[in-house]
């Protein structure tokens, strides 16, 4: 899942952003309004932190922007404005979810996952496809009960997967959520991951369509 993450506190924008690839999440990060609006517009992002309190321009007129634009990233208010009034005009601009600082990197991270789980259509904090199961909450995925051992590209891959089954995911799209804005995208590393995860988590099957993309399925 790949995050915007727009702070200009340098301090807080490097340990969220250490927390988050930590947490599996591939995070661009903005470090004033200009530049987060830019992105938010151009690239696909699974959802957005975004500080009300940025320079240039700031974070209520971003979403704003982005909003009345059709962009309809999640969005995950992270500010130090705690006043009701603050909170409404966020909310009322389009936010998702509102959190006050100081927080607890782990509260950011369950938020996030939520987030882009139900934005992705899924009330059950626990995606499953057959005998494959990934908690969203802990992060983790089992076959069959039992633990898989995945890399962090695998992990990426799968959850991406399992949070868009019974869809065709192309491979522009996997890629997006794969590697960050500054980032080479490999397709050829993707489809050496793709033929590891298919051996991984037999009999569930990663279906190639050709000049389509990748789909996820149960045992038939």
């Amino acid at each position: 899942m790949r995050l915007l993450l727009a702070e200009d506190d340098a301090t807080l924008a490097r340990q969220l952003r250490r927390e988050l690839e930590e947490a599996g999440f591939t995070v661009d990060h903005a470090a004033d309004g200009a530049e987060a609006a830019h992105l938010g517009a151009e690239e696909r992002y699974a959802a957005c932190i975004l500080d009300l309190g940025l320079p240039e321009r700031d974070g209520i007129s971003v979403l704003s922007g982005w909003r009345k634009g059709g962009v309809a990233i999640p969005q995950l208010i992270l500010t130090a404005r705690e006043a009701f009034a603050d909170k409404v005009a966020g909310f009322r601009a389009g936010a998702d979810d509102y959190l006050t600082k100081p927080f607890r990197m782990e509260e950011v991270v369950l938020r996030l996952r939520a987030l882009t789980r139900r934005a992705a259509g899924h009330a059950s904090p626990v995606l499953a496809c057959g005998p494959l199961a990934h908690d969203t909450v802990a992060g983790s995925f089992t076959l069959d009960g039992l633990p898989l051992r995945l890399t962090a590209f695998e992990a990426r891959i799968l959850a991406h997967l399992l949070h868009h089954a019974a869809r065709v995911v192309s491979r522009t799209e996997l890629s997006e959520q794969l590697y960050g804005a500054d980032s080479d995208r490999d397709f050829n590393t993707i489809e050496v991951l793709v033929s590891r995860l298919r051996r991984k988590i037999a009999p569930c099957v990663i279906e190639t369509l050709r000049g389509e993309g990748w789909r996820l399925s149960p045992p038939a």
